[in-house]
């Protein structure tokens, strides 16, 4: 017996509204972590230090996967939304550096 489409499975939305609420709260602390890092790259545009910082990002990176694990995470999955995230930082940094 399939659910009828039209009346929405009450288990489902709870599931969809928690989800809906962690998206909210990822795309605010995003926005945040953005935030701070737009400081970052102003500062070492300011005293001229280069954008990326390879030897932080690779202990990053590795104390991040670590997290991963303990929390249960797949993490080559939290390495590459890391990754992302580091890319899009050095690339403000360096647009921060060009003026």
């Amino acid at each position: 017996m399939s659910a009828n489409p039209t009346s929405p499975d009450p288990v489902l939305a709870g599931y969809r509204k928690s989800i809906d609420n962690i998206d909210a709260a990822l795309v605010h602390m995003l926005a945040e972590r953005f935030r701070i890092t737009q400081a970052v790259g102003e500062y070492k545009a300011k005293v001229t230090l280069p954008p990326a910082d390879p030897d932080r990002e690779a202990r990053q990176v590795e104390r991040l996967r670590k997290l991963a694990v303990e929390a249960d995470l797949d993490p080559e999955f939290t390495e590459k939304f890391l990754r992302f995230i580091i890319d899009e930082v050095i690339r403000h940094h360096e647009q921060a550096r060009q003026g």
